[in-house]
This record gives structure tokens, C-alpha cells and sequence, in this order.
């Protein structure tokens, strides 16, 4: 461990670094820096020197060239164990830099706002700070390099315990995330460039890349004998199952976070308070009430049996009475936006079950791209965030909608959403009533949703996820005594099956809009 005597500072995050600079300055460390944050320190009392009274070379070129120099790069990437090295500095007058403190241009916040220009973004490219970066990491066993403005703690405590020295094994975790924040920023570029190739900008890039870091290791993937880990985005900013915090419970499994992401994504369609119970990432049961009780209990009415062994997702926080109700049965998981007290205390009972928190719903956007991984290959796509209110969908049967109708036409669309193709879903105005997901023909999802339901479908509402390609599923949904359907439209056959509507009497609105889910 050789103590630090030299480091170079340039950051455009200049959050801590004063403060930062001063303890290096405390333990004799000299200060080499550039533009403005040499003049930042300077102003703050530090005696800095310019980088360009090191290397004895002038800024250039508006200030794209200023560490790009021997005498820095060397200074780098000199081996202080190799004889040949050591020599060869002194021969040319290279000293060594010990420590690199750099964070690099805001690109990926330069091209997020409104209006950039290509020019603007290029200015943004930041090379010498990669550069050193890179120089830097490479040798991590004799320099010590800070990208993380949240690494300044760390090093500075190991400073402290050890005279001013930094270990080759902090050094290495530092030059590992060096890499990786590179990569990412490259990734950025390569993506915003690689979609402007033709005359106009294009949505998705000629390569696309996406960086995610490793939350866990899981014990196995879908089955035993899959290895699994699973990764996350960074600055999540929108509520969901991977910036959720698991408060109790058994090691999360690759089946339980998929089951999760499907327990919360239902629950936030709605304002009202809500709760879904998911079984192999389908709905088995959702409801609204004007508790979250209400809600769950409503909701286990659908499917008692399915709801076994199954994962709970709420809109609200997790009080007393639902813990007692949760816990009366065998549940996988639970997720909500809280918990009181007491139902942690409740919970801790049944220590195997894996109660997860998520940040509170409130606003925020849907971000970001979903993907679906094919052997040798990625589908990306934008997240399905459409929705449409029953009541502004085409009516197309003799009969219109009931006040009544429209708003269990509502909540059967929403939760139609969250079942997998071929959908359908039977419903009254705030809870389901029978559940067909995943069939390969519709009229047997429509068939499978009537055997399911345990409650009267005299009188529901019907939503499909899209449309009926035949008549004999409106036909089905009349047998069960549905009222009212809500389907995208679009069919060849959809005047037979407009028809099939009237003769029954139901009434159906055509939303010119679909959710496959696979």
C-alpha cells in the first residue's frame, strides 16, 4: 500500500469535492486539476496545480485537449514494480499520479432535454476523462480511481487507517466500477448516435445496449436446474418489484419476482384501493373496495383455490386486520407501498413469507423498454401504457352501455391487461368473477372463465383482450349471462359477431386498442 502524493481531479459533478480535496490536501496530497474545478478549488483555499503546468503543453483546441499527454497517461500507467518502468519515467520526466478523481460530461442528461441538437450532443462527448479513467483502472494495483462521488467516504476512512495509503483491494473493486460506468457511457452514445444514422432520428438504434446491475444471486432460474441472478436498471425512479425492499422472509426466487412484478403492475392500474392475488403471473382474483381488506377479501372470492400458495400485490399500505387475514393462509409473498407496525409484527409469525415494499404510488413515468429474450436474439419494445376509458369507446350494438355497465366495462379492461393472451375476463364493477388466461383458442378461454367462477356471472361484464375472431365466444359469454362487452374489434367477422351481440342483447364497445400479454 503506497501512500497517495499525487492526484488529478477533474469532475463535472462537483457534489463533495471541496471537501473531499481538503482531506486529500490534509494528508500532503498535491493537487494537479483543470478549468473549472482547478478554479472551484482555488476559491475554496486549496492550492491546485494546473495540468498543464505539469505536462509543460498548453490547453488547446477550446480545451478537447488538456490530459491527453504523456505525462499524464504515463504517470497512469507506470508499473511502480517494474525496474523497466520506473526508469524509463525517470528518463523522460514522467512522475507518477497516484489517484484520479473524475466524472465525466452529462451526456445522457445533455440529450434528454427537450430539443437537443446532434451538435450539442458531441460537445457532451467526454474523451479525455475516459481516458484517464480507463489508464488509471488498468493499473489499479498502484492508483486509486474515483468515478462515484459516493466513494469519496470510503477512501478517505481507508486513508485514515492507513497513513494516506488506498489497498490493491479497494483499488480494484474502484477500477472494476470504473469499467463498468464507461461501458455504460459508451452504451449511451453508441445508442443515441446509432439511432440518427439515416435522415431522421429513429426510435430504436442500429445497436441497442442496456446496462443492469446485479441485485442477487438466486437459487435456481424457473426450475431447478437453471442457475439465475437477477438484475436492475439504475435510478428507477417509477415504483415496482426492482426498487422494492424485502423487509421479511425467504430468499426471493426467479418465479416469485416475476410473480411480483405481475402483482404490482395490476394493482397500480387503479386509484381506487386494490388487490390482486397472482398464481404462475396470472390474476387469479382482483378487486376495489374502499379498504384494502374490502379488496383482498373480494378478490380471494374469485378463486379461493388458485390464491393458495399465492402472491398478494396492493395499492395501499398493509395494515393490522389484512396481516391476520394474510397470514391465516399459505401466501408466497406480499407487496404494498407499506406496512404498519403491528402488521410487521403480525408477519413475523409466519417468518417464511417474503413481504416486500415498494416506493408509495404516486407520480411518476412509465419508463423505459420492455424485452423479451429469443435464443440468439432480443425483442425490444415500448411499454404498453395504453389504456382508454370504456365510456369514449365506439359503440357498436343496438344497445349502449348502462351507467353501471360502463364502469364494470372499465375494470374488466384493466384487468384483462394483466392476463396472458387469450384473455378473457368476467367481472362486475369492482371484482372478477371468472378468469380464462393463456388458452389457444378464445371461446375456451371464455368457456374456462365460466368453470372457474364461483360467484354469479348472471349479470357480469365481459373484456377481451382482443378480438373475437368467431361469434361462438359472444354466443358463450350470452350462456353465462354477460351483459356487456369489451373488446379491441378489428375482425373480418366482426359484423357477425356485432350481430351475435344484438340477438342476445348485449351491449359492446369496440376500443380499437389491444393487450396481448405473453
Amino acid at each position: 500500500m503506497a501512500k497517495i502524493t499525487r492526484a488529478l481531479i477533474s469532475v463535472s459533478d462537483k457534489n463533495g469535492i471541496v471537501e473531499f480535496s481538503k482531506q486529500l490536501a490534509d494528508y500532503g496530497v498535491e493537487i494537479l486539476s483543470t478549468g473549472g474545478t482547478a478554479k472551484l478549488l482555488r476559491e475554496a483555499g486549496l492550492t491546485v496545480k494546473d495540468v498543464s503546468e505539469f505536462t509543460g503543453f498548453p490547453e488547446m483546441l477550446d480545451g478537447r485537449v488538456k490530459t491527453l499527454h504523456p505525462k499524464v497517461h504515463g504517470g497512469l500507467l507506470g508499473m511502480r514494480s517494474n525496474p523497466a518502468h520506473v526508469a524509463m519515467m525517470k528518463e523522460h520526466g514522467i512522475e507518477n499520479i497516484d489517484m484520479v478523481v473524475v466524472n465525466l460530461y452529462p451526456f445522457e442528461a445533455t440529450v434528454a432535454k427537450p430539443g437537443c441538437l446532434l451538435a450539442d450532443a458531441i460537445e457532451n462527448i467526454d474523451i479525455g476523462g475516459p481516458t484517464m479513467l480507463r489508464s488509471a483502472a488498468k493499473n489499479y494495483p498502484d492508483v486509486t480511481v474515483i468515478v462515484d462521488c459516493a466513494d469519496y467516504a470510503t477512501v478517505l476512512k481507508e486513508m485514515k487507517g492507513s497513513k494516506g495509503a488506498v489497498s490493491p483491494a479497494t483499488n480494484y473493486g474502484l477500477a472494476v466500477k470504473v469499467f463498468q460506468h464507461t461501458a455504460a457511457y459508451d452504451g449511451a452514445i453508441s445508442n443515441y448516435l446509432g439511432a440518427r444514422l439515416g435522415e431522421e432520428p429513429q426510435e430504436y438504434p442500429a445497436t441497442f445496449t442496456i446496462q443492469v446491475k446485479k441485485a442477487q444471486d438466486l437459487r435456481y432460474g424457473e426450475n431447478p436446474q437453471q442457475s439465475a441472478a437477477f438484475y436492475v436498471e439504475k435510478d428507477i425512479a417509477e415504483p415496482c418489484v426492482s426498487n422494492a425492499v424485502q423487509l421479511q422472509g425467504k430468499e426471493l426466487s426467479f418465479n416469485n419476482i416475476i410473480d411480483l412484478d405481475a402483482a404490482i403492475e395490476t394493482v397500480k392500474e387503479f386509484e381506487q384501493s386494490a388487490a390482486v392475488i397472482i398464481k404462475h403471473t396470472n390474476p387469479c382474483g382482483v378487486a376495489l373496495s374502499d379498504t384494502p381488506l374490502s379488496a383482498y377479501l373480494k378478490a380471494r372470492e374469485c378463486d379461493p383455490v388458485s390464491a393458495y400458495g399465492g402472491i398478494v400485490g396492493f395499492n395501499r399500505q398493509v395494515d393490522a386486520d389484512i396481516a391476520r387475514e394474510l397470514a391465516s393462509t399459505f401466501l408466497e409473498a406480499v407487496i404494498a407501498p407499506g406496512y404498519s407496525d403491528e402488521a410487521l409484527e403480525i408477519f413475523k409469525a409466519k417468518k417464511n413469507v417474503r413481504v416486500m415494499q415498494i416506493p408509495l404510488l404516486g407520480e411518476y413515468d412509465v419508463q423505459g423498454y420492455d424485452l423479451k429474450k429469443v435464443v440468439g436474439g432480443l425483442l425490444v419494445q415500448g411499454r404498453d401504457r395504453g389504456m382508454v376509458r370504456a365510456a369514449d369507446c365506439r359503440v357498436v350494438t343496438e344497445r349502449t352501455p348502462t351507467a353501471s355497465e360502463y364502469a364494470s366495462l372499465d375494470f374488466a379492461w384493466r384487468v384483462c391487461k394483466h392476463v396472458k393472451s387469450n384473455a378473457i375476463v368476467f367481472t362486475n364493477r369492482d371484482q372478477t368473477v371468472g378468469i380464462g388466461a393463456g388458452q389457444m383458442s378464445r371461446v375456451d378461454s371464455s368457456k374456462i372463465a365460466v368453470q372457474k367462477a364461483l360467484l354469479p356471472t348472471q349479470g357480469t361484464v365481459l373484456a377481451s383482450d382482443a378480438f373475437f375472431p368467431f361469434r361462438d365466444g359472444v354466443d358463450a359469454a350470452a350462456e353465462a349471462g354477460v351483459t356487456a362487452v369489451i373488446q379491441p374489434g378489428g375482425s373480418v367477422r366482426d359484423e357477425e359477431v356485432i350481430k351475435a351481440a344484438n340477438e342476445h342483447g348485449i351491449a359492446m364497445v369496440f376500443t380499437g386498442m389491444r393487450h396481448f400479454r405473453h
